[in-house]
């Protein structure tokens, strides 16, 4: 397919590899304290966006290169930030089809505020497809994957009627988040899934919805035609691969900023988990309120 994007020229590699994987591997969102760039002269600005399904280590690899070369890192609210004032009292799996585009567009919203206003270098941690891809993936195995069988069953179901408007509304949305990441990043990293999502209770998603936006992630790389890379391995190996593939400047020792990533991450998620168990402690669990749930699309 033709290219989205035209050709320019970009510092470091243009060309989409993988990078840090063995061969056998090659087929396969946190509130934090901004970092203070450091003023370091570059030879030209760098959009760069990290790519990756839920739960592969976005935020930490993000936040580690951001504070490594000294420039932003920016992102969107997590979703449970978000429902605390766009839908008080839910969850992401309790969401009908309306509520979970609103959460989408409010992602999106947040995101192009949130670039717009860095007028240099930036570290992305996801990007303007992301939440596409993830309504796609939906629209594909079900409104609420991480559910059981039953509740998948009655869900799709109760959904025949919708299908078709929500699908039509997903492929429009879908053409204007690609357009603007094939204007907006000079390249993408890719991180691949690795090992297995760790089991919070919060992200409502499988493995195999896991793996089928991993996959929509790279295809919508290919169709955009915005130079990418995969790169996997550890949090070091990650963050050093990505510094010397883009020729950025390390202002902080890697080590140094993968340990101030962590503890960035650990303390806003401990933020969003205290909350979480406030918010489960005041829940109704009644029958009513899980046949509602159960019936709405």
């Amino acid at each position: 397919m033709e290219s989205l994007r035209p050709e320019r020229s970009l510092p470091g590699n243009r060309d989409h590899r993988l990078a840090g994987l063995p061969t056998a591997d090659r087929n396969p969102v946190l509130d934090l304290t901004e970092v203070d760039p450091v003023s370091v002269p570059t030879e030209k600005a760098l959009r760069l966006a990290i790519s990756g399904t839920f739960g592969v280590g976005k935020t930490t690899t993000a936040e580690a290169v951001a504070i490594a070369a000294g420039i932003p890192r920016t992102h969107a609210l997590t979703s449970r930030e978000i429902l605390r004032d766009l839908v008080p009292g839910k969850t992401v799996q309790e969401l009908s089809a309306t509520e979970l585009l609103l959460l989408g567009l409010r992602r999106l919203e947040e995101r192009i505020h949130n670039e717009a206003e860095i007028p240099g270098s930036f570290v992305s941690d996801g990007s303007v497809i992301h939440e596409w891809v993830y309504g796609e993936a939906r629209m594909r195995v079900g409104i609420n994957p991480g559910a059981r069988w039953a509740l998948r069953t009655v869900k799709a179901v109760v959904g025949l009627p919708y299908r078709r408007f929500y699908q039509s509304y997903m492929d429009a949305y879908g053409i204007i988040v690609k357009n603007r990441a094939a204007r907006l990043y000079d390249a993408y990293v890719h991180l691949p899934v690795e090992f297995e999502m760790e089991r919070d209770g919060h992200r409502p998603v499988s493995e195999p919805f896991r793996l089928l936006s991993d996959r929509l992630l790279i295809e919508t790389l290919e169709e955009i035609g915005v130079p990418y890379d995969i790169v996997g391995g550890t949090v070091a190996e990650r963050v050093a691969k990505i510094l010397e593939l883009h020729r950025l400047p390390v202002v902080v020792p890697v080590d140094e900023a993968i340990e101030l990533a962590g503890r960035r991450v650990r303390e806003a998620t401990d933020v969003l988990e205290r909350h979480a168990r406030e918010m489960a402690a005041d829940r109704d669990r009644s029958l009513r309120r899980r046949l509602r749930y159960a019936l709405r699309y």
